[in-house]
């Protein structure tokens, strides 16, 4: 039974799905910043072009020389440093070293999924957000058309005989509204606000 409330758990996560919107959606993000990018490098490049062909072909070899010197110095001064007797001992620790930057690069790579998954969570729930605003858009123009029949029939039971009232005690006139399963939109919330005033 652990394997398959193990699965149930698995198939009913929605992290994965919230983690592929928030990399969809990151994505798009930086794509929006390439047009700049570009451009940028498009106004850069034909000073970085002018510096190359202004370049002295020997002070760049001198520099390489340099720079190729230092780093052979630096790689004998290494290998003379190493004792034999504690290359088993620095191995050891070297692999210790590994497993601990091992488990600390898991741990950070959780939580850079965690955060991801809840960038995705929160671009959903502005997707969603945005469609319910084109919804609620789209039912306030519908609505108006479908509560004009709903208007005549509350105006009747407001309308009583005059002979009928005139022996009973004035009340004040309630307004009634009904609410429609399943619809909600402008319609709906001026009229909770309208009873609530009362």
């Amino acid at each position: 039974m652990a394997i398959a409330d193990d699965l149930k758990k698995t198939l009913t996560d929605p992290t994965p799905l919230y983690f592929a919107a928030g990399t969809a959606d990151l994505a798009v993000q930086q794509a929006k910043k390439v047009p700049g990018i570009i451009e940028q490098l498009r106004a850069e490049a034909p000073a970085r072009i002018e510096a190359v062909k202004n370049a002295d072909t020997k002070a760049v070899q001198e520099k390489a020389k340099v720079a190729q010197e230092a780093v052979t110095a630096k790689f004998n001064e290494v290998l003379g440093a190493i004792d034999p007797k504690k290359l088993g001992e620095t191995a050891q620790d070297l692999a210790l070293r590994g497993v601990g930057v091992a488990a600390e690069y898991a741990v950070r790579a959780k939580e850079t999924y965690d955060k991801v998954a809840e960038h995705g969570e929160q671009a959903v729930r502005s997707w969603r957000g945005e469609v319910a605003d084109e919804i609620v858009d789209i039912a306030g123009a519908v609505e108006p058309e479908a509560s004009e029949p709903q208007a005549a029939t509350d105006a009747e039971p407001a309308a009583e005989p005059a002979e009928a009232s005139a022996g009973a005690e004035e009340k004040p006139a309630g307004r009634k509204t009904t609410a429609r399963r399943g619809t909600s939109g402008p319609g709906k919330k001026a009229a909770a606000a309208s009873g609530g005033e009362s």
